[in-house]
């Protein structure tokens, strides 16, 4: 009979460097389907627990990917396991990744008691990083190691109604429980983690006092920091016959407006790139003058005659939109000085100081999101990679829906975006710039910026491009406990990769507050619900451009 001493469960019938299978005990040898370890129901073969391995002094943990029976000839059935090895329990209770001492055939299976699992996911308890509870054993925390989730990237990925929006909430929320002073950046494309001024019932998941929320139109990041390659992307089409022309002249104008317009700040060397003011109609003015200049005393034109319609017509209609006038017509940053204003309020350390920025970007024009969350990402690397004291100022930026502007290389456009969190995901830890992708379409984001996350949060995944996207880019050979995830239940994820001593299925500790992400109660609503709303005020809304 199994017990809390007797935890032998059956013996390894084959082995080989990626798995294991092993056959069960018989009933007439003790076996039970179930059995209570350390006050817990544990279901023997449960997919994605944990048993240990022993031979001849060697422990090696693994985990279940399979359980199948096979029908003796004499009637009689077999329980057989198939497990992944994950690494070796050591003489002092510890783990390390990977299996040196293989086990033979013969060798036993047992259990693994509660306090075993304690003692190995308390691993990374000392930063006090708790996300959550072990699925098939929830008396065990788990916890993360913050030095390699947010130094190192990471990535949540899961379809939607996963619970993303809810374990990036409790995440942060642990975060600041654990690391009050953390400088953490959201890109908020749909208003999900700040207040909504049409939703007085609304209000930041975090605590007063430790959170900002700013709207994308009072933040004002202006045209006058986007590098020469992002306003060539916003201003000039790749189709227009007369491009070459109009980004040659466009270099040569930037470069003579930023030098006039900052001639008292004596910086020196000032190229195409450098992060100052100059004025957008002083050079809307320069490319109306170079499309009517001609020659002759107007008899002729000049070979830059004509070669500005298409693009004074596309700047002039967003310059009349006042949509885009946080990015074309800011009203605080208009001279160079006031970066250092931006950058305070970017970071947290505006007026009020806070540790978690909530960037909301969803009021702004869809055609714009690629040119502002490309912006944001260089602001979070400039600013540390121009900090002298980077290492003890270290920020971490999360990347909401990433997919929609961080695509992979065969996709078309978002060319000058997907660089910019690239060059983080390349580079961004040796200037103490963590980046946290959030995407439901794995299959759709960077490869690049995917391939150098060193932890996974894997929620629901339903889609098989996206599940084998996945499995071709964690770092851990579990395949098994990767087979469920489609089968993984709302707000319950897998974590792989170097921020979890083992790949781990847990439950997401349930935010509180929840984000302003909560599920739409059609079947309430349908039932009992209103039967008119305000059509003109909708009008309105959308005419205005102001939910």
């Amino acid at each position: 009979m199994i017990s809390e001493k007797n935890t032998l469960i059956g013996h390894l019938v084959e082995a080989n460097g990626a798995d294991f299978v092993v056959q069960l005990i018989s009933e007439d040898e003790g076996f039970i389907p179930e059995v209570t370890v350390g006050g817990v129901e544990v279901r023997i073969g449960q997919i994605g627990s944990y048993l240990m391995v022993r031979q001849t002094g060697s422990y090696v943990l693994v985990i279940v990917e399979s359980m199948w029976q096979e029908v003796e000839p004499e009637g009689g059935l077999t329980r057989m396991v198939r497990v992944n090895p994950l690494g070796e329990i050591t003489a002092k209770g510890g783990f390390e990744r990977g299996v040196a001492h293989f086990p033979t055939p013969g060798a036993e299976l047992h259990l693994v008691t509660g306090p075993t699992l304690e003692l190995l996911f308390s691993k990374y308890s000392a930063a006090d990083f708790k996300v959550g509870k072990l699925s098939s054993f929830d008396t065990v925390d788990v916890f993360i190691d913050p030095d390699a989730f947010f130094g190192r990237h990471a990535a949540i990925l899961g379809q939607s109604g996963s619970g993303k929006s809810w374990s990036v909430t409790s995440f942060i929320q642990s975060t600041l429980k654990a690391m009050p002073n953390a400088h953490i950046i959201i890109l908020d494309l749909h208003g999900e983690y700040g207040s909504k001024d049409w939703d007085p019932n609304t209000r930041p998941p975090f605590p007063e006092g430790s959170v900002r929320c700013i709207k994308a139109s009072e933040l004002e990041i202006p045209y006058w920091l986007l590098t020469y390659e992002e306003l060539i992307e916003l201003l000039i089409d790749d189709d227009d016959p007369n491009a070459s022309v109009q980004i040659a002249f466009l270099r040569g104008s930037l470069l003579e407006l930023k030098r006039e317009a900052n001639e008292h700040l004596d910086l020196g060397h000032i190229t195409v790139d450098s992060p100052i003011f100059f004025s957008m109609d002083d050079l809307v003015n320069r490319f109306k003058n170079a499309n009517e200049t001609t020659a002759d005393f107007g008899k002729s034109k000049t070979a830059l005659t004509g070669k500005f319609d298409q693009l004074l017509v596309k700047l002039q209609s967003r310059l009349n939109d006042t949509r885009y006038d946080f990015l074309l017509r800011p009203q605080k940053r208009v001279s160079s000085e006031s970066l250092a204003g931006l950058l305070r309020d970017f970071a947290g350390l505006g007026d009020p100081s806070a540790k978690v920025t909530v960037l909301d970007l969803s009021s702004i024009p869809f055609d714009v999101h690629p040119t502002v969350t490309a912006q944001i990402g260089r602001l979070a690397f400039e600013f540390n990679y121009w900090n002298p004291n980077c290492r003890d100022f270290p920020l971490f930026l999360v990347a909401e829906e990433a997919h929609s502007y961080i695509p992979r290389a065969h996709v078309g456009g978002h060319q000058g975006t997907r660089r910019s969190f690239e060059r983080i995901a390349k580079a961004g830890r040796k200037y103490a710039v963590g980046l946290c992708v959030v995407s439901q379409r794995p299959n759709e984001l960077s490869e690049t910026v995917l391939s150098q996350c060193s932890t996974f949060i894997c929620l629901r995944i339903t889609n098989p491009d996206d599940q084998e996207y996945v499995r071709a880019l964690v770092p851990d050979a579990a395949r098994g406990i990767l087979e469920a995830l489609t089968s993984l239940a709302q707000g319950e994820a897998i974590a792989t990769g170097e921020g979890v001593p083992m790949p781990v299925r847990f439950r997401v500790t349930m935010p509180d507050p929840p984000p302003n992400a909560q599920s739409i109660e059609y079947a309430g609503m349908w039932a009992k619900g209103p039967q008119d709303t305000d059509v003109e005020h909708i009008v309105d809304c959308w005419r205005r451009q102001r939910r």
